[in-house]
């Protein structure tokens, strides 16, 4: 077996929360460029039907569920339907999120809740339901989308509800790695900085200042793109890093080792 043949995933099913566009999107795209089926779980259907209909087109089977990833009976219908219509659930990625930029001082509590709930409780009861498929099936694989975020305290806007979301969901991470290696399940996270998704794009068009104070905090000397994260999630999902568990993967351009 070649070293690329490890990063193979054909046979595999995949569930990426969050996977219509962005982020999600492109690791959903590499996950099945890798050879797996490909589950998108998004809030909007109409646009998770598109996104599961373009990777059609890659030779592997997609389909879309609506699911807010904060219900936890929404979260047992999705992981039901999946594992009804294609037998297993092999790869989980929690990458749902919201972000909210608001000083602490202002920040409502409903805005903390959806926050954190959409974060953190979704990353939790996604890998909840799915875990206790993984076990019975013998293993599986989970990656967690934290953030630099979840590292360092980001300049100059305010995020602290996402900073706490995002710090816990390292803390998550690792204690179901922990936990879980067991069960033969690793769970690995990625920590992205700052990427020029459409969401970013739309925040800088309203705060153009804002990117070029991101720019000169990141070594690197610009944003991340989209695209950049795809290998990293087919690296985790795969037996590439089949010893592997309980890791943080930072993709920040350098921005946390200033």
């Amino acid at each position: 077996m070649s070293v690329l043949d490890l990063f193979k995933l054909e046979g595999k099913t995949a569930i990426v929360t969050g996977g219509a566009r962005g982020l999600g999107k492109e690791m959903a795209k590499g996950l099945a460029e890798a050879g797996a089926d490909v589950v998108i779980v998004g809030r909007n259907f109409e646009r998770a039907q598109q996104t599961a209909e373009e990777l059609k087109r890659l030779n592997v089977n997609s389909m879309a569920i609506k699911t807010d990833v904060t219900k936890l009976d929404e979260v047992l219908q999705m992981v039901t339907k999946v594992v009804d219509e294609w037998g297993k659930i092999d790869i989980l990625v929690n990458n749902a999120g919201v972000y909210l930029h608001a000083p602490a001082e202002e920040m409502t509590e409903e805005q903390w809740d959806e926050v954190i709930d959409v974060n953190l409780k979704g990353a939790f009861l996604c890998s909840s339901e799915v875990g206790k498929k993984m076990i019975q099936q013998g293993g599986g694989v989970i990656i967690n989308i934290s953030s630099q975020a979840g590292f360092i305290v980001t300049r100059p806007h305010h995020e602290l509800a996402y900073h706490a979301a995002k710090g816990g969901l390292i803390m998550l991470t690792k204690g179901l790695a922990a936990e879980w290696a067991k069960y033969n399940i690793r769970v690995n996270a990625i920590a992205p900085g700052f990427m020029h998704t459409e969401k970013v794009h739309e925040f800088i068009e309203k705060n153009p200042d804002f990117a070029e104070i991101w720019k000169k905090s990141i070594p690197m000397g610009r944003l991340g793109q989209p695209r950049e994260i795809a290998g990293i999630a087919v690296y985790l999902a795969s037996d590439a890093s089949s010893f592997m568990t309980g890791s943080i993967i930072i993709l920040d351009g350098g921005y946390t080792l200033w």
